[in-house]
């Protein structure tokens, strides 16, 4: 399982060690959505991918299991492990998600997933504002600073945006928004991916006033601001990413 914030500490291009277990998943999985294991195809067997991958067959099952379970794979008697179809992939998952970092545009994929924000994350941000504690607006108020001291530092600055927005999920007291953290952290690399290879202070600046003007509305209990806050905030992530 990846870790909140692991994507967007790999946009700056520094490698992370894997264990081979995690190398295979992470292959197979990036190999699935790119789409170069077709949907509906048959992965080759046990024999070429333990060659292929330099690994035992336990490391190798265990690594099909847990793409099975990710909803990627499905294994069939006297068939062998299959690419599941699309519908069956697990798009909460945050590995699944960050897969489709490096894939090939989808359109209908990246229309879903700023639906998707458009549609929760504002009532995140309306429910934070009504059931938001003392210490997580200290908390929303330090990762504004953190924006703030971060503007060389697009890296930085993308971490502490996501963890702003972990804070707002986590205020509106909901598990079910909380769930989106995967989606959020997705939209975040899709927006920052060319700022954190191409630094551009001046690029980050509507992020931090956009930012503000949200924690803002937060702070002062307004439901109807903080939902409006937040449309803008994630209309510019996504205006940012169709620059890519």
């Amino acid at each position: 399982m990846s870790e909140p914030g692991s994507l967007l500490r790999s946009l700056s291009g520094r490698s992370t060690a894997r264990n081979f277990h995690s190398h295979v998943i992470n292959e197979i999985g990036a190999g699935v959505i790119s789409g170069r294991y077709a949907i509906g195809s048959v992965l080759p067997n046990d024999a070429e991918l333990m060659v292929d991958f330099e690994v035992s067959r336990t490391v190798l099952r265990e690594a099909l299991k847990t793409l099975e379970a990710k909803g990627l794979l499905e294994a069939r008697p006297k068939v062998g492990t299959k690419v599941s179809q699309r519908n069956r992939w697990n798009l909460y998952d945050p590995q699944v998600l960050a897969w489709h970092l490096e894939a090939p545009a989808d359109e209908e994929f990246l229309t879903g997933m700023q639906e998707v924000r458009r549609a929760l994350e504002p009532l995140a941000a309306g429910q934070a504002a009504k059931r938001r504690s003392a210490d997580q607006i200290r908390l929303m108020l330090y990762w504004i600073r953190q924006m703030e001291t971060s503007l060389s530092s697009a890296q930085n600055f993308v971490l502490a945006d996501f963890e702003l927005h972990r804070i707002i999920a986590d205020a509106a007291h909901n598990p079910f928004l909380r769930a989106l953290y995967g989606v959020i952290e997705l939209s975040h690399a899709f927006a920052y991916q060319r700022l954190v290879r191409q630094p551009d202070e001046e690029a980050l600046l509507p992020f931090l006033d956009k930012h503000r003007a949200l924690v803002t509305r937060i702070e002062y209990g307004d439901e109807a601001g903080a939902r409006d806050a937040m449309l803008d905030t994630i209309a510019h992530d996504c205006a940012m990413a169709l620059l890519l």
